[in-house]
């Protein structure tokens, strides 16, 4: 099960009441579901299973 705390900027609830994660807190996690997140940084595309935008390198 998931108990990782999560915080306020990690997400929202849409009007159905679902949790949408941010795209803050997909960057956060470092690396893609495939589930096809709204706000995914790693531009997943769920239809073709393919990644639409170049994955982003990590800087430090």
């Amino acid at each position: 099960m998931f108990n990782k705390q999560l915080d306020p900027e990690d997400f929202y609830y849409s009007p159905e009441g679902y949790i949408i994660f941010t795209e803050k807190y997909h960057l956060k996690r470092g690396y893609c579901c495939k589930s096809g997140c709204k706000h995914c940084p790693y531009g997943y595309n769920k239809k073709t299973g393919l990644f639409d935008k170049p994955e982003t390198k990590k800087t430090t």
